[in-house]
């Protein structure tokens, strides 16, 4: 009875040891960036008036920063990260030209962690006001005033919890290694008792002898 009671013990600690990975899983992952417009990669007509970066969880409003730089190095953001809901926005200043931007953004996700990224993308002409108007000439590059389709938002889903899994295949084993040996000990008393009982029986029989 003791090593049963010890092996439940045991048993218990292994669940209460799982179960707290099962919660520990999901919470480390922080938050992520699941789109952005413009698209990553994408050639629009001209610089967008603002760009933003959509997360799979509210971020925190503070701490945001997002750089607009163009091919020369300039940083064209205006003013401060707007952020409504899971969406952050920064403002352009007017008169960007054309070229190729890269947008650095960095902010504090909803479990307090910082985060940052970056995403680049192509403006086919200048702002209005710009100083350098002209197409810029690239292979495969739509003509100005053509916007390309917007390209598929990547997969927010959570991932599958195999901590989960985990758990519930330690404490269905640990269940069943139980119940056998709780079963052996059962078989293992009661062996010990029938030679006993043999004894006092045959010591009965001697006793009405003649």
């Amino acid at each position: 009875m003791h090593s049963i009671r010890q092996l439940l013990t045991a048993v218990l600690g292994a669940v209460a040891f799982a179960a707290l990975l099962c919660v520990a899983g999901p919470a480390s992952a922080h938050d992520a960036a699941v789109s952005s417009s413009p698209a990553d990669g994408a050639t629009v007509a001209s610089p967008p008036a603002k760009v933003s970066i959509t997360f799979n969880n509210n971020p925190m409003g503070l701490g945001s920063q997002v750089r607009v730089n163009d091919a020369a190095g300039a940083d064209w953001a205006d003013g401060k990260v707007e952020i409504v809901d899971n969406v952050a926005s920064q403002k352009l200043r007017e008169g960007a030209p054309a070229g190729k931007y890269m947008v650095l953004w960095r902010v504090v996700s909803s479990d307090s962690h910082p985060i940052e990224g970056t995403f680049t993308f192509t403006a086919a002409a200048g702002a209005e006001g710009s100083t350098t108007a002209a197409a810029v000439p690239t292979v495969g590059t739509p003509q100005p005033g053509v916007t390309p389709a917007p390209e598929p938002a990547p997969d927010a889903s959570e991932p599958f919890p195999w901590s989960l899994v985990v758990f519930v295949g330690v404490a269905v084993g640990l269940l069943v290694t139980l119940g056998v040996l709780a079963r052996r000990k059962l078989v293992v008393g009661n062996d010990e008792e029938d030679p006993g009982a043999g004894s006092a029986a045959a010591g009965g029989a001697g006793a009405k002898g003649p």
